[in-house]
């Protein structure tokens, strides 16, 4: 059986790849256990060395990934280009940093006794990728585990196997061990297949309900799963602030990669004192937006596929059926041009309130629910108000005050004043059902690496 990639613009078909049978993955696996033996002897600075060799290749392939990218997901193509150039970024930084953040720590040197922590690999890591941000996906878990001594079979995500393909190709052209990363292809059949294989430990990023059932198997077999899953970020717009810049912020935290993105802000919550004035600039910002042909000069490109437009247009019908207003958007675009696309308008809707599946569930689209708020208490509990907890944003010029909502509010990263939050140094990880783990800066790559304290007493 083969995966077909489909084009979101017109449903054409990119390419092909063959689905791995049960025991091609098998294999992989074996193959990566057979590496791993030699890979967990090869020093740090030596793994980084191959590692590095990864920056040129993607420069080198740097239109072609980004092109690629956006025929199988839809992403605008200057996005695409600008996750390549972003993640050489964290890649440089996995370089720089490996070495030092797994040495050894010294804790006790005082008179006889000498205690020392050290960091090992775990053996063989699943990593599970998601189709969003097709290549720094696929590194994001990688990288740090091979670095941290690890081998890896890594399965893309069904919709962007192809862009994903090619970035485990690059890899494996650095001149990296053959055996250290592996390939398998599949959809969520064959991943139950590898978290259920001999491996041990799960890197995964992906939908809360699939990231549940890892973690269920994982405890199972008792071995380390780290959990990237759903959010449903909020947004916070105190009446002191840069109205201008909030607008801008908050304009790109929700359409950017048409939505798609786990810590997009997906509810906004606005001081009723500055509420009409905030909604007329953010209508404004949107009214300037292109929807068209990702690989043209367009903003705003297709979802990645049908079922997510569907899904997209439920919880709209919901919010629509339960009284909300459509300031904007709220429906499939239907131009000539991208008819058989999977469009759906920027939207805004307002009148909304927690029985609406828009406030409740993940919208991973273009869409955005705004509802004002009073006081700082009544947003904290609004912000609270999910099973989610993965990323927040705070607009105000009282950085005080920004702080300390950001302390009350329940989630992983807080932003104030921006959303650009993605940076290596920052660990990243959700509270709640938004995951477990860390990803990015040392806590990130430790978390790939088994803890052990050697302790000595000279004698």
């Amino acid at each position: 059986m083969k995966i077909k990639s489909i084009n979101p613009h017109d449903q054409s078909t990119v390419g092909e790849l063959k689905i791995s049978t049960s025991d091609e993955i098998f294999k992989a696996v074996s193959k990566a256990r057979r590496a791993f033996e030699n890979w967990k002897e090869t020093s740090v600075r030596k793994r980084c060395a191959y590692v590095e060799n990864l920056t040129s290749l993607l420069q080198k392939n740097k239109e072609r990934l980004a092109e690629l990218i956006t025929l199988e997901m839809g992403k605008p193509l200057e996005q695409s280009l600008s996750e390549i150039e972003s993640e050489l970024e964290f890649v440089r930084y996995y370089v720089k940093n490996g070495p030092k953040f797994l040495a050894d720590e010294t804790i006790i040197n005082k008179d006889k006794d000498f205690y020392k922590v050290t960091y090992e690999p775990h053996g063989v890591c699943a990593c599970i990728c998601p189709w969003n941000f097709p290549l720094s996906m696929v590194t994001s878990g990688v990288l740090p585990a091979i670095i941290a001594g690890n081998t890896v079979v890594v399965k893309p995500s069904e919709y962007t196997s192809l862009s994903q393909k090619l970035v485990v190709d690059l890899i494996n052209q650095t001149g990296i061990p053959e055996g250290v990363v592996n390939l398998i292809i599949g959809g969520g059949e064959e991943g139950k297949v590898l978290v259920d294989s001999q491996i041990d430990l799960v890197w995964f990023t992906g939908s809360t309900k699939a990231g549940l059932n890892i973690y269920k198997k994982s405890g199972e077999k008792f071995i380390k799963s780290l959990l990237e899953m759903g959010g449903s970020s909020a947004g916070i717009i105190m009446a002191d602030a840069d109205l201008e810049n909030a607008v801008e912020n908050i304009y790109w935290a929700r359409f950017l990669n048409c939505g798609q993105v786990c810590t997009a802000v997906k509810r906004l919550f606005v001081e009723k004192s500055i509420f009409d004035e905030f909604l007329r600039l953010l209508l404004k910002r949107i009214n300037k937006v292109k929807i068209g042909n990702p690989l043209k000069n367009n903003d705003i490109g297709p979802l990645v596929n049908k079922k997510q437009l569907e899904l997209i247009k439920e919880q709209v019908k919901d919010a629509i059926t339960k009284r909300a207003v459509v300031e904007i958007g709220g429906k499939q675009s239907v131009a000539r041009e991208i008819k058989d696309g999977n469009y759906y308008e920027p939207t805004v809707l307002t009148n909304v309130n927690f029985d609406m599946k828009v406030l409740n569930e993940e919208t991973f689209g273009p869409v955005l629910p705004i509802m004002s708020f009073k006081s700082e208490d009544e947003v904290t509990v609004f912000a609270n108000k999910t099973e989610y907890g993965l990323s927040a944003e705070i607009y105000t010029s009282d950085y005080k005050k920004g702080e300390k909502i950001a302390r009350s509010i329940q989630c992983g990263t807080v932003a104030i004043n921006t959303d650009n939050f993605f940076k290596p140094e920052c660990p990243f990880g959700g509270y709640k059902k938004s995951g477990m783990g860390r990803e990015y800066g040392k806590i990130g790559m430790q978390e790939f690496a088994q803890v052990k304290v050697i302790a000595l007493n000279k004698v």
